[in-house]
């Protein structure tokens, strides 16, 4: 069968929520972005996923919680999702959104399928401080995981995964264009800990303008600036990714109030 000529192109994100957070959460939370995105790419099936982590947190873990009277029991849950599920059951992606833990690990899955395995064997008997690094993670070492690189990943107070076991993702430096916005008023992710991941990007993210900071704190800022710098993030590398010029009938990013 023939293409359809008018059909659109998709733009497929995954969304990968926070701490204490699930899928469906972060499907809320994250509304304003994602719609903002969908009305800058008419020409584009926008689609975004949202897989929960594996692991549901028992109640005693979640900062705040306190026994209810009723005394819900405290117990742990699995849950069937995982990342690498979702990039073989719904991919390939063009990108991946997250927040806060879910931004780490965005930073995480950037690398990851940049292609990573020699590094990995490098670092598993390299030793620093005592510690060695971790094999990587399965499937992305499997020879029959296919995914090609992303596009673009946009991490929202996100931060670099600490300790030198951590060090294949993050060395070499990241080449998968990053944009990293972040909270002026942030109490819950330390700067010392975003900047660290800035610092695992190549290049020099800050001085070309891939670095947002929003007057707020720890979420996901819904202002038309920055959502507007989303877009233009994104656009910028999907021409990029396409080697197409900017389309007529989207949004002109000159038109878009910019937050830098």
């Amino acid at each position: 069968m023939a293409p359809n000529p008018t059909a659109r192109q998709p733009l497929k994100l995954l969304m990968l929520h926070g701490y204490t957070q699930s899928g469906s959460l972060f499907h809320a939370k994250s509304r304003a972005l994602t719609k903002h995105i969908q009305k800058a790419f008419p020409l584009h099936e926008v689609t975004a996923i949202y897989p929960t982590g594996p692991l549901r947190l028992r109640p005693s873990e979640i900062p705040g919680y306190e026994p209810s009277s009723e005394g819900q029991p405290d117990t742990d849950e699995i849950e069937a999702y995982a990342v690498a599920e979702t990039l073989k059951k719904d991919g390939p992606f063009d990108g991946v959104i997250g927040f806060s833990q879910g931004a780490a690990m965005a930073g995480m899955v950037a690398a990851l399928l940049e292609g990573r395995k020699e590094t990995f064997e490098h670092f598993a008997t390299v030793s620093e401080d005592g510690a060695s690094g971790m094999a990587i993670p399965a499937p992305f070492g499997d020879a029959d995981f296919q995914h090609p690189p992303l596009k673009f990943a946009l991490c929202y107070s996100g931060f670099r995964a600490p300790g030198a076991r951590y060090r294949a993702f993050y060395e070499p430096a990241i080449a998968t264009p990053v944009l990293h916005v972040l909270g002026s008023l942030d109490a819950v992710v330390e700067e010392s800990r975003s900047r660290a991941l800035i610092e695992a990007c190549s290049g020099e993210p800050e001085k070309d303008g891939s670095v947002v900071w929003h007057p707020g704190g720890h979420f996901l800022p819904s202002q038309r600036p920055y959502l507007d710098a989303a877009v233009r993030f994104i656009r910028e590398q999907m021409e990029r990714g396409e080697g197409k010029g900017k389309k007529a009938d989207e949004v002109d990013v000159n038109d878009m109030d910019m937050p830098f």
